[in-house]
């Protein structure tokens, strides 16, 4: 029991009190029906003592709330407060929150495509909304006093982490700046950064998870606990945890057994269902399929759940799998409730789209409580999923991982079906920042005691590895940061170029980058210590083995050499070879995949060779298409071919063939075989090695012998030593050279990007000219495209279906390579526009290379992709969803989303070009795109 206080201690703690109802904050948090968290205390007091505050916590802690509380103070003083978020979906929920705290009259909203009340005292915005208000000048800041950057660990971004940077720059120095982040391994070295260049900044770190989580692995019918935990007290915290160890004998003895996916009894031909019948009766354990993980999540109380699935189709795939199940997870009360919310969100669709869309099959998923959620999908099919599962009433939900990024949509569980994903180029791991975002969803506050990760049983799993990805809180910022051409312009009218400059060495970029060199100092300094123990080890007494060693070097390096200059001379034969085909030559492919017979279609020559645009992609030499004799056409590159490959035979290409037909490949394949399979296909003779004609290589030898230390007891043991020195030695000149690259690298991007516009003549010293004004108000990847595209009159006189075509291939990006067949283009002056974008693109890029600006650096301009430009023709020209659709066999999600950023950049195209036909043209393309599953998609 506790002493009663003291009189001086009661009117200490009075005071105290009453200093406390004085402030904002107190108000503040009699508006939420919960005590508010320490870490949010915390941050809402160092915001009301007027600092910057950086908040990372984990999802779904109620960081957010801090924000609110810079909305709250700019209310209560007077002032105004933008609120950004990085995708429209947030902001569009953030908006409806504080609508309903403060009235429609005080809250306005600015993504782009929707403008809401955009003069009240609080506005939400995407950020890039607010880098370009920035950089206009807009009369908007005016009396600004704070910014709340929600998800600003989206800096990290590859496409678009620069905007982040440039608000935190160019903000005015009246502004607070509050940071909202996911846990980051690395918060101290970011708020260091902000403390630099916004002044002070309170860093306020909590990790605490307010719903604590169990992680999981369900493998057969059992769910095993992943951890085993050692004197503590909850699933998360507390005492030393340890993997299973039943997991881990279960995953010894899995992993011991033999394979039967290959069974040499019965053959290779055993069809799959067979084989996974065989490995359920020989195994105890297997993974569950969708439909019983989710019946099994039900019967365990563990529902709602998102399960994550790393791919769109599995998505769609997983729905229909639970429905074919007969999987109802919804009463007849919750059914109907479904329906009706169904039928008032989307109203407003035409009847004859809701069944392009697939709207009765997703209606049947939703009214039994399961649903899929991916980009691909509607935007208003998304929202409604989202609304639904807040609401409880969709249960089970497939998602790919953009979910984990975006809008708030806890559950109680999150199942990851697998630990690797595709990542647009090869399948990988997921990183330990990547699963602790995925299984952040699990928990909901205020309604669930724990949340429950759940990982599906795979046969190679290793149980210790997953622990590492559950235990490790490693998910660091790193910046993306890249200047860009209109970044340089805008900087420089505002700036000059001199003190541009100094702004860009401000960034967190550069921050991190002359941080990094002080541990790559260290580094050599180390290095060097090594060094001088290797050079003491390597000492031999019959010489100067320094020496010996170095021959020895130089006799590999001359050997590796000759290797190279001969397996070049051996490429450029097979080019020259490969130059020569001509459609329906008969070749044997010697290597590769694709190995054997085959018929050329189209040689593919390299830029310049063959009219058309899309030779303009084959800069690394032909690129054959092909027929295979097993039925395949592909498109074959350099490395197929090590030796020169020569026409065994001639054939005729039917004038009908069509290479998407499985009948027509099917013929022609039988017939490539009948007509080439009799020709002897031996393999290339191996050359006489040039080394062995070589003199230097003999002097080499020659000299290695006669050295002293050639004859040493030891001659060996010294060479391991001296071969650990000059490598040592090397590592340490390349971390030398990185300290010199490092310092001030945006600078010298900076330099070479306003080189380059000086040249085309956007820049003129530090004037920036008429060119380059109109180069400012064009933001995205291809900004310098579109600015030379207006400059020479390319889009000049097109009507504004063509301009739409056009435009397109500005911001539209294929998901995956398809070289297979080029994109159909419009007919009309458009093909030739296209053509004339490449060409420029052609022109930028080559001067890009002269003023070493490096696209692999994610700096400089893409090739413009022409994917998208037949169905932004057809949908500006009046044509139906159905028709569209079906003619570029793309999702209805995809299609809105790209329509969509067209639309803002033909609203760019309008706003720079002069008044005349392009900006006419750019704003009727709009109206007429702006229409059906567009116009009534509130989200892009």
């Amino acid at each position: 029991m506790t002493d009663e206080l003291s009189p001086a201690e009661r009117y200490a703690a009075s005071r105290a009190r009453a200093a406390e109802q004085a402030t904002a904050l107190a108000p503040f948090r009699q508006m939420y029906d919960f005590e508010l968290d320490p870490f949010q205390i915390e941050a809402c007091k160092a915001l009301e003592s007027g600092k910057g505050v950086l908040v990372a916590a984990p999802t779904g802690s109620g960081k957010t709330i801090v924000g609110e509380f810079a909305v709250h103070l700019a209310l209560t003083q007077g002032r105004k407060c933008f609120y950004t978020t990085p995708i429209k979906a947030l902001s569009n929920q953030k908006y409806t929150d504080l609508v309903k705290r403060y009235g429609a009259d005080q809250v306005g909203l600015l993504t782009g495509d929707n403008s809401v009340n955009s003069d009240a005292p609080v506005v939400v915005m995407t950020t890039e909304v607010l880098r370009n208000m920035l950089y206009a000048g807009s009369q908007s800041l005016l009396g600004l006093g704070y910014v709340v950057m929600d998800e600003v660990h989206y800096l990290s971004d590859r496409f678009r982490g620069a905007v982040w940077e440039e608000v935190i720059i160019h903000l005015p120095e009246s502004v607070t700046l509050v940071s909202l982040s996911a846990t980051v391994s690395n918060a101290e070295e970011f708020g260091d950064w902000l403390d630099t260049v916004r002044g002070d900044t309170e860093v306020i770190v909590s990790e605490h998870r307010p719903v604590p989580l169990w992680q999981h692995v369900l493998a057969g019918r059992r769910m095993y606990d992943l951890f085993e935990e050692k004197n503590g007290q909850d699933g998360d915290q507390g005492g030393r945890r340890e993997v299973n160890p039943d997991l881990v004998r279960l995953a010894r003895m899995e992993n011991s057994r033999p394979s039967f996916g290959r069974d040499k009894r019965r053959g290779r031909n055993m069809r799959e269902a067979d084989r996974e019948r065989e490995r359920r009766q020989r195994s105890r354990i297997w993974t569950p399929g969708r439909p019983e993980v989710i019946d099994r999540l039900d019967a365990e109380a563990l529902l709602p759940a998102i399960t994550f699935i790393f791919s769109r189709a599995g998505c769609e795939a997983a729905v229909q799998q639970c429905l074919h199940a007969g999987l109802r997870l919804n009463d007849e009360s919750a059914r109907s409730q479904v329906r009706a919310i169904v039928e008032e969100r989307t109203a407003g669709i035409p009847d004859e789209d809701l069944h392009v869309l697939g709207y009765f099959e997703w209606l049947e998923g939703l009214e039994r409580g399961i649903a899929a959620h991916h980009a691909g999908m509607l935007p208003t099919f998304k929202e409604v999923v989202e609304e639904l599962f807040v609401r409880g009433l969709v249960k089970a939900v497939f998602a790919t991982e953009t979910l984990a990024l975006g809008i708030n949509m806890p559950a109680r569980s999150v199942v990851l079906e697998k630990l690797v994903k595709w990542n647009g180029e090869q399948h990988v791991d997921i990183t330990p920042g990547e699963y602790t975002q995925l299984t952040g969803r699990a928990g909901r506050r205020g309604i669930d005691v724990e949340g429950h990760a759940v990982v599906l049983w795979q046969r190679t799993m290793d149980p210790a590895a997953l622990a590492g990805l559950a235990g490790t809180r490693t998910y660091p910022l790193r910046s993306s940061f890249k200047p860009s051409y209109n970044m340089a312009v805008n900087l420089v009218s505002q700036f000059g170029r001199h003190r541009s400059r100094e702004l860009l060495e401000t960034s967190f970029a550069q921050f991190q980058a002359d941080k990094a060199v002080v541990g790559i100092s260290r580094q050599v300094q180390r290095n060097e210590e090594g060094l001088e123990g290797y050079r003491a080890s390597m000492t031999c007494h019959l010489g100067d083995f320094d020496e010996y060693a170095r021959l020895r070097r130089e006799l590999k390096d001359r050997e590796t050499e000759l290797a190279r200059q001969g397996a070049a001379q051996r490429r450029a034969a097979a080019a020259v070879a490969l130059e020569k085909l001509r459609p329906g030559d008969v070749i044997h492919v010697p290597t590769g995949k694709f190995a054997g017979l085959a018929l050329v279609l189209d040689p593919g020559l390299p830029a310049g060779r063959v009219g058309g645009h899309r030779g303009m992609e084959y800069h690394d030499g032909p690129r054959p298409l092909v027929l295979t004799a097993e039925r395949q056409v592909k498109r074959l590159a350099s490395i197929d071919f090590p030796v020169p490959v020569e026409p065994l035979d001639r054939m005729r290409i039917p004038k009908s063939f069509n290479p998407r037909s499985p009948q027509s490949r099917r013929d022609l394949a039988s017939a490539l075989r009948t007509k080439a399979g009799h020709h002897d296909m031996r393999r290339h003779r191996k050359e006489r090695s040039p080394a062995a004609d070589d003199t230097e290589i003999s002097r080499l030898r020659a000299a290695i012998r006669a050295h002293p230390c050639h004859g040493c007891s030891d001659r060996e043991d010294h060479a391991r030593w001296g071969e650990r020195y000059h490598r040592l030695l090397r590592d340490t000149r390349q971390l030398e050279r990185r300290i010199e690259g490092r310092t001030n690298t945006i600078a010298r991007t900076f330099d070479r990007i306003c080189s380059l516009l000086s040249e085309l003549g956007y820049l003129r010293g530090d004037e920036v000219t008429d060119e380059g004004r109109r180069l400012a108000r064009l933001y995205g990847e291809l900004d310098l495209l579109a600015s030379e595209c207006l400059r020479e009159g390319v889009w000049e006189g097109l009507p504004p279906a063509e301009l739409a075509a056009c435009a397109s291939a500005l911001v539209y990006e294929a998901r995956t390579a398809d070289d297979a067949l080029p994109p159909k283009l419009p007919p009309g002056r458009a093909k030739d526009a296209l053509g004339e974008m490449v060409r420029i693109w052609g022109r930028l890029d080559a001067l890009e290379e002269q003023h070493k600006i490096n696209q692999a650096e994610g700096v400089g301009q893409r090739e413009p992709d022409l994917g998208f430009a037949w169905a932004a023709y057809r949908w500006a020209s009046g044509h139906g969803l159905d028709e569209v659709l079906r003619e570029i066999d793309m999702p209805a999600g995809d299609f809105v989303r790209w329509t969509k950023q067209l639309i803002d950049v033909l609203g760019q195209i309008a706003a720079a070009a002069p008044e005349g036909t392009v900006a006419r043209s750019a704003r009727r393309a709009v109206d007429g795109l702006l229409r059906g599953v567009v116009a009534y998609s509130s989200v892009g």
